[in-house]
């Protein structure tokens, strides 16, 4: 079961990110933001057209110049003026929303097409909490909902409670280690879902079911600044791009936040 995906899609390697974007994000705009240390790239997608997913955003800052575009995270259009992304991505952005943008149908963030909206509120699950693991950070309810300045006419996403044994992640995260700041291209991969019981065994007591669950391999996973954006099942928002130890490490797959009630 799972999304389905082109033959090149699932055989060619792809690279996402999850954790440092937001610090250095928040450095850079001088909010002072705490998240996670950086992860090592990821293999295993396939370019993919914005087209495919129009409803998938790009966020980022204009003060953030270390990437294409400022983009630093991803998230998902739930409602014409709602973009669902994580918390550890947005949480800096509390006292300053306008600090944010959003762009959608952007394939290539090198170049200035789309649709780009401010953000005017920022909301962050009450329950968003940081911890550690080993050396990393870890995030906990990693959910946070963006309103933006003015409606976009764009398909939204539906959200959906994860099942079966594959999703598709997407982003315009690092494809190897040598591009965790310059790759600019839109890219899908295929990862497989682990069980609760791998996920805690790889993560103990920073893994709880009831928040997330995990899904990834040595050769399909998250990475760098692709915090945010979308784990999808069968088509359908079925979890946020949060953490993980390294990316496409053995023994730990990405972590990802599930969709909750959203009534915070």
């Amino acid at each position: 079961m799972g999304e389905s995906l082109s033959t090149a899609d699932q055989a060619v390697p792809m690279h996402i990110p999850r954790s440092t974007a937001a610090v250095l994000a928040a450095a850079t705009i001088g909010l002072g933001a705490v998240t996670a240390g950086p992860a090592t790239a990821v293999y295993g997608g396939h370019d993919i057209p914005a087209s495919r997913y129009t409803w998938l955003a790009a966020i980022g800052s204009p003060a953030f110049p270390l990437r294409p575009s400022g983009q630093f995270c991803a998230g998902a259009l739930i409602a014409p003026d709602t973009v669902l992304t994580a918390a550890h991505c947005a949480a800096f952005a509390l006292p300053v929303p306008a600090a944010l943008q959003v762009t959608f149908g952007r394939t290539d963030l090198t170049h200035n097409d789309g649709i780009t909206v401010g953000v005017k509120a920022v909301r962050v699950d009450p329950k968003f909490r940081i911890a550690l693991f080993d050396d990393d950070l870890t995030f906990h309810n990693d959910v946070a909902i963006l309103t933006l300045d003015a409606p976009v006419a764009l398909p939204t996403v539906r959200i959906a409670a994860p099942h079966g044994h594959t999703g598709t992640a997407a982003g315009w995260g690092a494809t190897s280690d040598a591009d965790d700041l310059t790759n600019s291209r839109l890219h899908a991969v295929a990862v497989p879902l682990a069980t609760d019981a791998a996920c805690a065994a790889a993560y103990g007591d920073q893994f709880d079911p009831a928040e997330a669950f995990c899904a990834g391999s040595t050769t399909a996973d998250t990475g760098e600044f692709d915090s945010g954006g979308p784990l999808l099942i069968d088509g359908a928002l079925a979890g946020i791009t949060s953490w993980g130890k390294g990316s496409a490490e053995a023994g730990f797959p990405g972590v990802y936040a599930r969709v909750p009630a959203l009534d915070f």
